[in-house]
């Protein structure tokens, strides 16, 4: 479609700002932290815009980073060339891994943070990234002509221009809180909406949506008794991040704070059942869709009407603060129900609150109008990253954000855009999904979502992507020297251990038993090579290679099968009316789609074995042996009947 200019007088007459920019990101969260980062880094001069440098990088949620699935998105994103797993290394007062009685694939590192040493520091880092400046203003309307978008102009009439733009607006389009019956606009407590820009990127062709999130009342520590209280301690011997620690260095000098579990009780729940209709998501007052995985405490009562208990988990949100997020409760009922209803669970019988809870309802964008780059399909050189997708999680916004980074600063300096699949990376898994399938709530990662998740594993994110990261500029020759050592140790010392033997046999298949540790190894190997002794990331690496290489060697094969798909482009002008026999359901959706291969084509939802059949058909020998498929798809149905 033809872009247009939305036809308003304050944006034709607006004062445009005399710096000419190369990249514009609008919106600070942790998809427009990162995404603003990688394109300064990359060479673009950029410019970060938000409405207040004061909430740069906000936990607006839970004070935590990672956990399932979400962990593996952090260290892509470090792997890559981000910031957030750095930051939370620096900022963390607590560092857990979960699911250490499993295998790797679904194993998961947790930090609880400082959710303002973590904002402060995250500003710190943009702050001091050349070419990189930081401005305070509200985006108001998208600015465009034939070839695409061409800047952005803000409230008080104000434009920049830039050559792309990325749009990383979280919550804050027309965003509605909601308490009880209390209805206010605010892209979350205390802060106002977006104004605007909703508009113009409709008024530019996109389909917006809306979607609904939500956050549990915040309580005063003082008040609340944790000696009636399970603790839950971080690791002893916790791991980083980022690949460029070993160890996080917040806690080099203060010891882990424990965080608390408790839970719910009979009374909690007859407190909910009695005021549901109070509660905005039942009384109508709600309408965008809310996450299925993450429900509020009244959506659990209801749909789990048969369990009596929930857990809450007490949460510090810093160590200089006495707030604490219970996680577990997040609700949008009146301020005298959510009193009621704190005060009912055990421990916090006495306990204050200090911010109620409240749902919010925003705009976002269909991601089904996005290239695999995270670039419009309708309006070129606009990206699009974070929850304006309809996602949600800090890690999925800054996964999305470096990608989008990565691809606005590659279209400026015309190099070749990147993009990752989904035996790549779980940000290739969650991209496809996006883009592939569109949502119809929030999406959140799991590691349930990657097919390849014994190939996408945490601890080998750097492998699987630092040396993309170093291609565009992202990883310093310094990083990069670290990582190729730690590549070539881990090589040797594999090939040395399939080398030696014991009993006729070599020690990589002695090791291969699914509970071998470091000590076996030590016991096994004798002497190790120096490089395995000084850095446990090899040795735990080594063994892992030892333990899964059947099943990673059948993961790669059929990574192989699905590689051949993926290399089966679609054109991107292709016309599927000119498919014989094809269902008008199934050409809708690939038209909606746009699907780059038939591998993506096969995971469009409602697409059927026959439709596919069909497609491969045309695209590999024309119209009539796409005829000649249909005819015998058609005799099949009907000897069926």
């Amino acid at each position: 479609m033809a872009l247009q200019r939305r036809p308003a007088c304050a944006i034709l007459m607006a004062m445009r700002y005399p710096t000419v920019y190369e990249v514009i990101v609008i919106g600070a969260g942790h998809a427009g932290c990162e995404a603003a980062h990688a394109a300064a880094r990359m060479g673009c001069r950029t410019l970060l815009l938000t409405m207040q440098l004061d909430t740069i990088a906000q936990m607006s949620c839970n004070p935590a980073i990672g956990g399932l699935g979400k962990s593996n998105l952090v260290r892509e994103v470090d792997a890559l060339g981000g910031l957030m797993g750095f930051v939370t290394d620096y900022t963390g007062i607590q560092f857990r891994m979960l699911n250490t009685s499993k295998g790797p694939a679904v194993q998961a590192l947790r930090a609880q943070t400082d959710r303002h040493a973590y904002s402060r520091m995250m500003k710190r880092c943009l702050e001091t990234t050349p070419l990189l400046d930081l401005k305070q203003g509200m985006a108001t309307a998208l600015l465009t002509d034939a070839q695409g978008v061409t800047g952005v102009v803000c409230a008080g009439d104000v434009a920049f221009t830039a050559r792309s733009v990325v749009v990383t607006t979280g919550t804050f389009l027309h965003g509605m809180l909601h308490i009880g019956e209390l209805m206010l606009p605010g892209g979350r407590g205390g802060e106002p909406p977006a104004i605007g820009l909703s508009d113009s990127l409709r008024t530019l062709g996109l389909q917006l949506g809306r979607l609904k999130t939500g956050t549990p009342p915040r309580l005063d520590a003082r008040t609340i008794d944790v000696t009636r209280m399970r603790a839950q301690a971080g690791d002893p011997d916790p791991a980083a991040f980022s690949f460029q620690h070993r160890t996080p260095p917040a806690l080099a000098q203060m010891p882990q704070v424990p965080c608390h579990i408790t839970h719910t009780s009979t009374q909690t729940k007859e407190i909910i059942e009695r005021n549901l209709s109070r509660a905005p998501l039942y009384t109508g007052q709600i309408h965008g869709v809310g996450p299925r995985y993450c429900p509020s405490i009244e959506d659990k009562i209801k749909r789990f009407a048969d369990k009596d208990t929930h857990l809450v988990f007490i949460e510090p949100e810093g160590c200089a603060t006495n707030e604490v997020y219970p996680n577990g409760i997040s609700t949008s009922l009146p301020l005298d129900v959510q009193i009621e209803l704190v005060r009912s669970i055990v421990g916090l019988e006495q306990a204050e609150i200090i911010k109620p809870g409240y749902a919010i309802e925003y705009d976002y964008c269909d991601p089904a109008d996005l290239r695999a780059t995270l670039e419009s399909k309708i309006v070129p050189r606009l990206f699009l990253a974070g929850q304006i997708n309809g996602t949600s999680g800090y890690e999925e916004a800054a996964a999305q954000g470096i990608l989008a980074g990565i691809n606005a600063a590659a279209t400026v300096r015309a190099r070749e855009p990147l993009t990752l699949d989904r035996s790549q990376a779980y940000l290739g898994v969650m991209i496809d999904d996006l883009i592939t399938r569109g949502v119809t709530e929030p999406y959140r990662m799991f590691t349930s979502r990657a097919e390849y998740r014994l190939i996408l594993r945490q601890d080998n994110a750097d492998a699987r992507l630092t040396g993309i990261g170093r291609h565009y500029g992202l990883i310093d020759d310094a990083r990069y020297a670290a990582f190729t050592r730690k590549r070539a140790a881990i090589e040797a010392e594999l090939t040395e251990l399939h080398t030696r033997r014991k009993d006729g046999q070599p020690l990589t298949k002695l090791l291969a038993a699914p509970q071998t540790t470091r000590a076996d190894y030590s016991n096994l190997r004798g002497e190790a090579a120096p490089a395995v002794l000084e850095d446990p990331a090899v040795l735990d690496a080594v063994l892992i290679e030892c333990k899964y290489a059947g099943y990673i060697e059948r993961q790669r094969a059929v990574i192989e099968k699905f590689a051949r798909l993926e290399k089966k482009r679609i054109p991107a002008t292709f016309d599927y009316s000119a498919v014989p026999g094809m269902r008008i359901e199934a050409h809708q959706k690939f038209t909606r789609v746009q699907p780059q291969s038939l591998g993506q084509a096969s995971r469009i939802e409602g697409v059927t074995p026959a439709d596919m059949t069909l497609l491969a058909a045309f695209l590999a020998r024309g119209a009539r042996a796409a005829k000649l498929v249909e005819s015998e798809l058609t005799n099949q149905r009907e000897t069926a009947t």
